[in-house]
């Protein structure tokens, strides 16, 4: 059985035991999130598909850790101008582990 849930604007396809990197989630590590937003459901050769959400389907997963991801680096530059700008990032990022799909 899988799901296909929706969170920070990104799709992310799931099922029970996996392991899930997404953009930062409010809460702390060891907290219960549930995910109300999913998209499709399969079980087997039954597949479920909401237009747009599924009625009642929920995924129950547990926030397993909280970080940065690595640093990317942006530069800005513009030729014969003498000019050029380096600017790095890091997203915050939450990694979540599924426990249960609800249907």
């Amino acid at each position: 059985m899988f799901a296909v849930i929706k969170s920070g604007g990104h799709q992310y396809r799931v099922k029970a035991g996996d392991t899930v990197t997404l953009d930062l989630l409010e809460g702390n590590v060891g907290d219960t999130v549930k995910f109300e937003d999913v998209l499709m459901v399969t079980d087997g050769d039954k597949t479920n598909c909401g237009a747009p959400l599924v009625k009642g389907a929920t995924v129950v997963g547990k926030i397993t850790d909280q970080f940065r991801s690595p640093k990317i680096l942006v530069l800005k530059y513009k030729r014969r101008k003498n000019h050029k700008k380096m600017m790095g990032h890091r997203q915050h990022q939450t990694t979540v582990e599924i426990n249960k799909i609800n249907v």
